[in-house]
């Protein structure tokens, strides 16, 4: 079985010497030694100046929400993962979607301002499989109109914009550690904020607001990380340079031996990749659904990857005008990308898309 992503797994001896060590100390949770370690590790490794370990990246955008103190309208894209529109939804703000540009499939920035409203208090775009949206001009947009910035990178692990790592734009940037990701911690996320204030108030949230043993200083919540996930973090961050190599070997075959006429997605050229995922889009949904049927028969499972067009979720009342959104997530799929997938797995997948296609 060939699966859209499989998880890395580090050499199970080191983790068990991780593992061996918080046996010893009792220490299982509660900003232990791992996670400490785990959180300068990637402040260094990614170049951001605050960085915020915590238990998933769905809570890490709900703690954002929180910590700008938004209200009332958010302008987000239709294009992304649900967790993107449900935290909007599940702290009580209003989605308004902003639609996707055909060709990089990140919010357009030239359908953002149209938009605005009195009750808009924040602006939420997505990386989408890690490529970096237009920062500057959303920037521009933001400052011009008093609007926070919460970029969901949650596809953007070690992804740099001219150089720098691209976590450092908008208010706040928060990043997935799901076992699915290039980088992960079983389940995880992080939050990076730039300004230092923002970041002690986040640091007391994700803790229930205690900043003492008698003493609650605000509203908070449990969203900590554990010593468990930070000691996986800790064996995967060793690995790194291997499996962004293999990634990029997988990925490099996709683009030598694909059939002509598909359409990839643009990639910004101020912006690295992480080789995180490898979507198509097709020119039809019955394409899509062709190809898609050949692969299972296959035990090859491709991944409609965004589908549905988030405005068109249950609890989303108002019909928005979203048409290119709706057009591409019927039309994508996301091929298998894992740092070991085989030259041979590859030919299979390919050969059955081109049989697909005709």
């Amino acid at each position: 079985m060939i699966n859209v992503t499989k998880t890395y797994l580090p050499n199970i001896e080191k983790y068990k010497e991780y593992i061996d060590d918080i046996f010893e100390s009792g220490w299982l949770t509660n900003n232990g030694q791992f996670v400490k370690k785990l959180e300068k590790r990637l402040k260094e490794y990614l170049g951001v100046k605050n960085l915020i370990l915590v238990s998933n990246g769905t809570l890490a955008l709900q703690v954002a929400y929180r910590a700008l103190g938004l209200k009332g309208e958010v302008l987000t894209t239709p294009f992304s993962f649900v967790a993107t529109t449900s935290t909007l939804v599940w702290e009580g703000l209003k989605p308004k979607f902003v639609d996707i540009d055909s060709e990089t499939l990140n919010m357009d920035y030239r359908r953002i301002e149209p938009l605005i409203t009195d009750k808009t208090s924040a602006i939420v775009p997505v990386h989408v499989f890690g490529n970096a949206c237009e920062v500057e001009e959303i920037h521009r947009i933001a400052e011009k109109n008093n609007l926070k910035v919460i970029y969901d990178a949650a596809h953007a692990f070690d992804v740099k914009y001219k150089g720098e790592s691209l976590l450092n734009y908008g208010d706040i940037s928060t990043i997935s550690f799901h076992s699915t990701k290039i980088f992960h911690t079983i389940e995880g996320g992080a939050i990076i904020v730039k300004d230092n204030e923002l970041y002690e108030k986040i640091k007391l949230m994700i803790n229930f607001g205690i900043s003492g043993p008698d003493r609650v200083e605000c509203l908070g919540i449990n969203t900590k990380m554990n010593e468990f996930q930070a000691a996986m973090g800790l064996c995967i961050l060793d690995d790194m340079e291997g499996i962004l190599e293999n990634r990029r070997r997988v990925t490099g075959y996709y683009r030598e031996y694909l059939p002509k006429g598909l359409q990839l997605q643009k990639h910004n050229e101020n912006c690295s990749e992480n080789y995180a995922y490898f979507p198509v889009v097709f020119d039809s949904e019955n394409t899509l659904l062709s190809v898609q049927e050949g692969l299972r028969e296959n035990d090859i499972y491709a991944r409609r990857y965004f589908y549905p067009s988030l405005d068109t979720l249950s609890y989303i009342k108002e019909p928005q005008d979203v048409p290119i959104s709706n057009s591409i997530s019927k039309r994508i799929l996301c091929l298998p990308i894992y740092d070991s997938l085989s030259e041979s797995e590859l030919s299979k997948i390919i050969t059955i898309l081109k049989e697909g296609i005709r």
